[in-house]
């Protein structure tokens, strides 16, 4: 098996979307710290916001001091992601859908989507994306079809099997990391995990080495310049 891959250069970005502030312990940061290793292992520099740790004010622009919030962290945030060639959202489930804190930081992403790279693409084009849900009720499929369609609107490119969860017995029992959970000896979870990182990883370099995304039918800023690519356009060349 080829264990000696090297993915040397590229950056992932975990953000935890617990509703737990540190040091609080959090169930998903179990699940990230199994797929987090395996990038480690493989040359890939990681890093890890917990997005609740941080102010992030809820908004639809960049910077939401400019719209009268009184502090906002999201734009040295947002550095963090344009840095990361992997971006690897993670939260729990709550009344069967994703944590407030998700969807923030997911609005947030948003807010920015209408950015550009040099090549006059969305800036996140070139970038992969994935998600990792935890909890003890049913949702971790409905919680990352939510969280792979936004990332892949946005402009990240989604790989095969890009998401990985574990649920508990339904109810009040045990979450990820308590004793005799069962979640860390999951075998279904550990494979999913394990394939999303490495299938994360693959893409991301293929990416990386190509220089991206193409750049041509989505350039925005072509297109508000007057390019209509396929369509009849004598106007403009």
């Amino acid at each position: 098996m080829a264990t000696d891959l090297r993915f040397d250069g590229m950056r992932a970005l975990y953000v935890n979307c617990t509703l737990k502030p540190a040091p609080e312990r959090s169930h998903t940061q179990g699940l990230i710290d199994r797929s987090r290793a395996i990038m480690d292992r493989h040359g890939v520099t990681t890093e890890l916001i917990r997005a609740v740790d941080h102010d992030i004010a809820t908004g639809v622009w960049p910077d939401m001091t400019e719209h009268g919030a009184a502090t906002d962290e999201w734009p040295q945030l947002y550095q963090r992601v344009l840095a990361a060639d992997i971006l690897v959202l993670c939260g729990p489930i709550w009344l069967g859908d994703n944590s407030s804190v998700m969807k923030r930081v997911i609005e947030r992403l948003y807010a920015c989507s209408s950015l550009l790279n040099e090549a006059g693409q969305y800036a996140y084009y070139g970038r992969v994306g994935g998600c990792l849900i935890t909890g003890n009720e049913d949702g971790i499929k409905h919680c990352a079809m939510n969280v792979l369609y936004s990332l892949q609107h946005l402009g990240y490119t989604i790989p095969p099997q890009a998401d990985a969860g574990w649920i508990g017995e339904a109810g009040p029992g045990p979450s990820y990391l308590d004793e005799g959970s069962g979640g860390p000896d999951n075998d279904f979870t550990n494979r999913n995990t394990t394939f999303m990182t490495w299938n994360l990883m693959h893409l991301g370099w293929m990416l990386k080495q190509a220089g991206g995304v193409p750049a041509h039918g989505n350039q925005r800023s072509e297109w508000d310049a007057g390019c209509r690519f396929d369509f009849e356009n004598p106007e403009h060349r």
